[in-house]
């Protein structure tokens, strides 16, 4: 069975991505799909290099336009060598964030333009969007307080955090064709089936 999708995963800190980005996998391989399942920063070797730079709380000051640069070379070499041939094979790709993180994170919440930050990591990404995107919306205290050891980014403060909130349910509401919201302090398990049911009518399984 071949359908080949990529469907991202994107919200704030503690959110649930990474669970249900796992549960859905699980879920499309028992129906016979092919899955690849990844992460940004990271999947590739120079990807995960440039994400141990970007979370080291050592870095504490990185300049923010360095800090969009380095996020937006880490996700081209990620698209070039992983996301694209897996597509091109006829899997579903999974992806725990995608290119919408670096606009609520550095293009909203740093403040260097939403509209410059996309158009960076559409022209590093040859301009590859989702089919879908599911953002798991969560109150900024509630998914910091899930963080055990926080890296540099889960270290700014709670205000910075909600402005990262905001810039993802603006960048939804302006494609809802493209975007499920779902709130991601309900049970894991209620997200998985609603999850489940959206992406089945994605790929042609409902």
């Amino acid at each position: 069975m071949t359908a080949a999708r990529f469907i991202v995963f994107e919200g704030g800190e503690g959110a649930g991505k990474s669970t249900q980005s796992a549960a859905l996998a699980d879920y499309l391989r028992a129906r016979g799909h092919e899955v690849l399942c990844t992460r940004e920063p990271g999947g590739t070797p120079a990807a995960e290099s440039i994400r141990a730079v970007l979370l080291d709380p050592a870095n504490a000051g990185l300049d923010d336009r360095a800090e969009a640069l380095l996020f937006a070379a880490a996700r081209g070499d990620h698209a070039a060598r992983v996301i694209r041939p897996a597509l091109e094979r006829g899997e579903i790709v999974i992806s725990d964030r995608y290119l919408d993180s670096s606009v609520a994170y550095q293009g909203v919440a740093r403040g260097l333009g939403a509209e410059r930050v996309a158009e960076l990591s559409l022209w590093a990404t040859g301009g590859l969007v989702p089919d879908l995107t599911i953002v798991l919306d969560v109150d900024p205290a509630l998914g910091l307080a899930r963080v055990v050891g926080p890296d540099r980014l889960e270290s700014e403060p709670l205000e910075w955090h909600a402005r990262v909130r905001q810039g993802f349910l603006d960048i939804a509401a302006a494609a809802p064709d493209r975007y499920l919201v779902l709130d991601g302090s309900r049970p894991a398990e209620d997200l998985a089936v609603e999850i489940a049911v959206a992406v089945s009518a994605l790929v042609g399984d409902a």
